[in-house]
């Protein structure tokens, strides 16, 4: 049975049914908490058997913060849903493509996202962070069965997205790494090794202000874990605590324009055409404004595997 582990201001926690019991470990990263499982075994059991633990705290008592610690190596896929896919008009041959952010961007799962002011299409966008467990080399081929091995589990995650600056300049890595542009938790869940057949199971879903914008599960996913890891082995070495952002499915406020407008949009000047496409995005109340709140859940349809849900605000220029 998985366990869901909580980080706060005085530690780490094991939760279950809303009530956490602490772990009695000297680990204070996530690296060193993967390192000292007997300890969060050891509260994971008397949570379990215990109703009257002396430890036992509400956990909505309790100050959360994100489950992965930073400085860390903070790796994500670019477009690897279909249906995100086809929001951002790419064909069916989408090709791997990975790129990094700042673990400075985490932040926790109730914490405000920080919109700085010049900053002008915020987007949001969830995703399956998957918590690597074991060193995972350059050169090394990960198979499904392999999984377990080399990723300890799984959180919710929140990949922010300044797309004005993503867009003009063609890159990625300031545009998703402004402070608090990923929202990460409320848990780490660990898995036990059957548990991985469940990934494909579950449920992404985001909404803003109550309105469900993003709403897949996996199977829409078009490179799946073990073949991620793969691919990115070819050249990118990770180790206990790291974390890999899986991508994020279709209903983000960027949108691919038409196609006939797309084409008109290449005859411009590119000045011309980034004045023209900002100010009809800016139109679009679908990017993020001060005082949203964005929710993002994880979970199988049957609750066997609830990664848990964050809940943020958008804080900055109204």
């Amino acid at each position: 049975m998985s366990i869901d582990v909580i980080r706060s201001a005085d530690g780490w926690w094991v939760a279950r049914d809303g009530h956490g019991v602490r772990v009695e470990t000297a680990g204070t990263t996530t690296a060193e908490l993967l390192a000292d499982r007997a300890a969060v075994g050891k509260a994971a059991d008397r949570i379990a058997g215990a109703e009257d633990t002396a430890d036992r705290v509400p956990v909505a008592e309790l100050d959360v913060l994100s489950p992965v610690t930073a400085p860390c190596r903070l790796v994500a896929q670019m477009v690897n849903y279909r249906s995100h896919a086809r929001d951002a008009g790419f064909g069916d041959d989408v090709p791997p493509t990975f790129f990094r952010k700042s673990s400075g961007s985490i932040s926790g799962p109730r914490d405000d996202i920080l919109r700085p002011p010049h900053v002008r299409l915020l987007d949001y966008e969830i995703e399956l962070g998957l918590v690597i467990g074991a060193e995972l080399p350059t050169g090394v081929e990960v198979t499904r069965a392999d999984l377990p091995r080399y990723v300890a589990g799984l959180v919710v995650a929140n990949d922010v997205s300044a797309r004005d600056i993503q867009l003009v300049q063609g890159q990625f890595y300031e545009a998703k790494s402004y402070p608090t542009f990923t929202p990460t938790g409320p848990h780490l869940t660990l898995l036990e090794p059957q548990e991985f057949d469940r990934l494909i199971d579950l449920r992404l879903q985001l909404s803003v202000n109550g309105v469900l914008r993003q709403d897949r599960t996996l199977a829409d996913m078009i490179v799946r874990p073990a073949r991620a890891l793969s691919l990115l082995a070819r050249f990118q070495q990770l180790g206990p605590g790291d974390l890999l952002l899986t991508g994020t499915p279709g209903g983000t406020a960027l949108k691919a324009p038409p196609k006939p407008v797309e084409k008109l949009g290449a005859l411009l000047p590119p000045r011309v055409r980034w004045k023209t496409f900002f100010a009809r995005a800016e139109k679009n109340p679908a990017y993020l404004r001060h005082g949203d709140v964005v929710t993002a859940r994880i979970a199988t349809p049957d609750g066997a595997l609830d990664l848990g849900e964050q809940r943020t605000m958008v804080r900055g220029p109204s």
